[in-house]
C-alpha cells in the first residue's frame, strides 16, 4: 500500500502548498471563475506539475475548496429556546453560511451535477442535523411530529440551490430571497404543528 504524497518527506512543506492551491482556487471562484488545477496553480504561483500531484484533477481541487466547517449547530448560545423564533434564528444564519460561501457551493453544485463517472461525493447529512438542531423544541412540544423528516423538507426548500434559484430566476437580492426561505421554513414547522 503506498503512502499518499502529502504524508511523505516534508509534511509542513507539503500542507502550506496544498492550503495555497486551496486559497487560491477560493479566490478565483470568489471572482466568478470555476478553476481547473493549472488555473489554481498558476494563481498561487506552484508549478502545473506540484499542483497535480495533490490534485489530480479539477472536481478534487474543487471539493477540497469547498467550505469546511461541521460545528454540531449554527444557532449561537444566545439563540432562542422556542419555535418558530428559535427556526428563524436558524434560517437566519444558515442563510449567512450560504451567502458567505456562495460561490464555493456553487462550484460544488456544478461538479455534482456533471457526468456520473465524474460526480464527486458531497458532503450529505449536515445541514439536516443543524435543522434538527433548531427544530429540537418540538421533541417535547410536539412529540409525534417526525423531525427528521421535517429537517429534510426545511432543508431542502432552504438551501443554496433554492437561493441560487431565487437569485438567478427570480432576481431577489440576497435580503429577499432570506425573508422567502424564512416564511418558507416557517409555514413549513405550521403544516407540520397544525398551527
Amino acid at each position: 500500500m503506498s503512502m499518499p504524497y502529502e504524508a511523505t518527506g516534508r509534511v509542513g512543506q507539503k500542507a502550506r502548498t496544498r492550503q495555497a492551491l486551496v486559497d487560491a482556487t477560493r479566490r478565483l471562484l470568489a471572482e466568478g471563475q470555476t478553476p481547473q488545477v493549472e488555473e489554481a496553480a498558476e494563481a498561487a504561483g506552484i508549478s502545473r506539475t506540484t499542483a497535480y500531484r495533490y490534485f489530480p484533477n479539477q472536481r478534487v481541487l474543487l471539493m477540497a475548496a469547498h467550505p469546511e466547517i461541521s460545528p454540531d449547530t449554527l444557532l449561537g448560545p444566545d439563540a432562542p429556546a422556542t419555535l418558530p423564533e428559535r427556526l428563524d434564528a436558524f434560517v437566519a444564519a444558515f442563510c449567512e453560511y450560504n451567502f458567505t460561501w456562495e460561490h464555493q457551493l456553487r462550484a460544488a453544485l456544478r461538479v455534482s451535477l456533471g457526468p456520473e463517472a465524474e460526480r464527486p461525493t458531497l458532503r450529505q447529512g449536515r445541514a439536516v442535523a443543524w435543522v434538527e438542531d433548531a427544530l429540537a423544541p418540538l421533541r417535547v412540544t410536539h412529540p409525534a411530529v417526525d423531525v427528521h423528516a421535517l429537517a429534510i423538507a426545511i432543508r431542502s426548500a432552504i438551501g443554496i440551490e433554492t437561493l441560487i434559484w431565487l437569485s438567478d430566476v427570480a432576481g431577489y437580492d440576497q435580503a429577499q430571497a432570506a425573508r422567502t426561505v424564512r416564511q418558507t421554513a416557517r409555514a413549513l414547522l405550521d403544516a407540520a404543528t397544525g398551527r
